[in-house]
């Protein structure tokens, strides 16, 4: 099947939402989306006392509602960093581009977003608000991660929607091929990039995977098993089974254009993702070894709120 005819830009009937170099896109749309349902989420977390086994959650909702900037900023800056380090810098053509044109760092609007970066910037703002807010880091994200899903959901729905990071070639009748005139418009050659033949949905499989799966496999953690009284445990299983998914889908998605040889036939999403298994297994052995403490031996009885 063709791909359809989706304009990045979000259109209400006929008009546009566009003024001049300033429109307002799926992509943005998918972000704003993914941090206001998980804020809300997070809340809602914190206000169920019975997730909590008799004691304090690990922050109020007043706390959450400032983290959403400081994770927002970590989401923005550490995955434009992480995409430039973890692929322009790697790709000789992109490298030569990016030397000559300093500034197009600062253009996120035109794509180039790295997962991994913008999970190591929100580590970095989970642990300098833990630090602030002297809350115990592993147990704030404890409460961060089961949200992450629906971020990825929303995001790998609009790369759909733009039309980026296919999959490789398939004979499935799921088939679908990118290439149509927006696609070819927004690329700067003005030729299609993915080629005449039908290929992997591949972003309709990590927003299964990564999104809707991984977020039923948290909230499994968190209502069911109630993780959040172990520290550490969510943090691993989302480690864990993003590291697994990931892995698994880089074998149909299309491997970056312009990366290095990587040997065994490995991709940067590949090298990126096993030590997320291997920290979140590592975490994992570690949060089940140890009891669950009643609440009464908890020091002054406000174990959510220990220095980082």
């Amino acid at each position: 099947m063709i791909f359809p005819d989706i304009d990045p830009v979000v259109h209400i009937g006929p008009w546009a939402l566009q003024w001049g170099p300033l429109a307002l896109r799926w992509y943005a749309l998918a972000y704003v989306a993914g941090i206001l349902l998980g804020w809300r989420f997070a809340v809602r977390m914190t206000r169920t006392p019975s997730l909590w086994g008799g004691r304090t959650p690990t922050a109020t909702p007043l706390q959450i509602d400032d983290l959403v900037l400081w994770i927002t900023l970590g989401i923005i800056l550490g995955g434009r960093i992480g995409y430039i380090l973890f692929y322009m810098l790697l790709n000789s053509e992109q490298r030569t581009w990016l030397l000559a044109h300093p500034l197009d760092i600062f253009k996120i609007w035109e794509g180039g977003m790295s997962f991994h970066g913008g999970f190591l910037g929100v580590c970095a703002a989970i642990a300098l608000f833990a630090r602030q807010q002297k809350i115990d880091i592993l147990k704030l994200g404890d409460l961060i991660a089961p949200v992450a899903p629906i971020g990825l959901f929303f995001g790998r729905i609009a790369n759909f929607i733009n039309g980026e990071l296919w999959g490789r070639p398939t004979d499935g009748p799921w088939g679908i091929v990118f290439c149509n005139e927006t696609i070819k418009a927004s690329h700067p050659q003005h030729i299609c990039p993915a080629g005449s033949l039908p290929r992997h949905p591949s972003q309709l499989y990590e927003a299964g995977l990564e999104g809707l799966l991984l977020f039923l496999i948290l909230a499994l953690c968190v209502y069911r098993l109630k993780w959040l009284q172990r520290r550490g445990a969510i943090v691993a299983m989302f480690l864990i089974s993003y590291g697994v998914f990931r892995l698994s889908l880089e074998n149909v998605r299309n491997p970056d254009i312009g990366m290095p040889d990587f040997p065994l036939g490995l991709t940067m999403g590949m090298l990126l993702s096993t030590p997320m298994i291997l920290v979140g297994g590592w975490l994992l052995w570690k949060a089940l070894k140890e009891p669950v403490k009643p609440p009464q031996e908890t020091k002054g009885g406000d174990e959510g709120h220990e220095p980082a």
